[in-house]
């Protein structure tokens, strides 16, 4: 896979897509196929869109991509030049909520193009992840704010500071428990916060390995990449932390998710996808 997969994630017609970011292409298994996202695209995170496409922001161009399951590609510029597009995700209103980390801000496109811009925030807060609340609300990370956030659909912003100084949080996901979780890059730590902003952190058992992405998993735990530390961990709602060594070194995983196979899938820098199946409670690599 040239260019090293980055993010993957869930797609229509039990598709998995997954970015290119190098070689500026979307990818998809089952079927398998490829699709240039354009030039200098750099796709950096996709998500499925509540319209059967997938959508993806393109750093390096300042856009935000669709891609049909046919292969057909629409991009759409932002507002904001060099706002540096990170996040994306699909909001309960039927748009697309994504971050700008150069801008500090968020945005939300519609299915046909219309892109709504917010307010900044903190200058400098470098907002990453996104996902969809248990509340109704968009939640995200601040990777140098060292806060999780939260967007109401009208665009009103509250922040959450974090216990735990340089935690640099990047990936959140809705767990099954009704808060939301996040993984620290910078401290080595799970968090959890509910939807009134009350936070927990689980340290994990090697402080330096980098915790990167995030994903609810099909057994009800939380799994998460540690692309420093080549594993594959989970978290249950209790705190019971595992973790599962890459069988190659240096893989350094990034993106997480579950497929549509029901096991969860990991996108490794070497230029590779790992598949996990998870069967009542344990794991065992496919």
């Amino acid at each position: 896979m040239p260019g090293g997969p980055y993010a993957l994630a869930a797609g229509p017609g039990n598709g998995l897509w997954f970015t290119l970011v190098d070689s500026g292409r979307i990818g998809r298994l089952d079927p398998a196929a490829a699709f240039e996202a354009g030039p200098s695209a750099r796709p950096t995170i996709v998500t499925a869109g509540p319209d059967g496409a997938m959508w993806f922001t393109a750093y390096g161009t300042h856009r935000i991509g669709r891609v049909t399951t046919a292969g057909e590609v629409t991009d759409f510029a932002l507002p904001t030049p060099e706002c540096g597009p990170f996040g994306i995700a699909a909001g309960p209103d039927g748009a697309l909520w994504f971050t700008e980390t150069t801008a500090d801000r968020l945005g939300r496109i519609t299915t046909d193009g219309e892109v709504t811009e917010f307010p900044p925030l903190v200058a400098g807060s470098f907002p990453s992840a996104v996902t969809a609340g248990p509340d109704g609300a968009m939640w995200f990370t601040l990777n140098q704010g060292n806060a999780i956030g939260r967007i109401d659909l009208d665009g009103t912003t509250s922040l959450h500071p974090l216990p735990t100084e340089g935690a640099a949080p990047v990936g959140i996901t809705a767990g099954p428990d009704g808060a939301l979780w996040f993984v620290e890059i910078g401290a080595g730590q799970i968090g959890r916060i509910t939807p009134d902003g009350a936070v927990t952190e689980f340290p994990l058992p090697d402080r330096a390995g980098r915790p990167h992405a995030i994903t609810t998993g099909p057994d009800g735990r939380l799994w998460f990449t540690e692309w420093a530390g080549n594993r594959i961990g989970a978290i249950a709602p209790d705190g019971t932390i595992e973790s599962y060594a890459l069988p190659t070194a240096r893989s350094e995983p990034h993106g997480i998710t579950t497929g549509p196979d029901g096991a969860v899938w990991a996108a490794l820098e070497i230029g590779a996808l790992v598949r996990v199946e998870v069967r009542h409670g344990y794991a065992a690599r496919a």
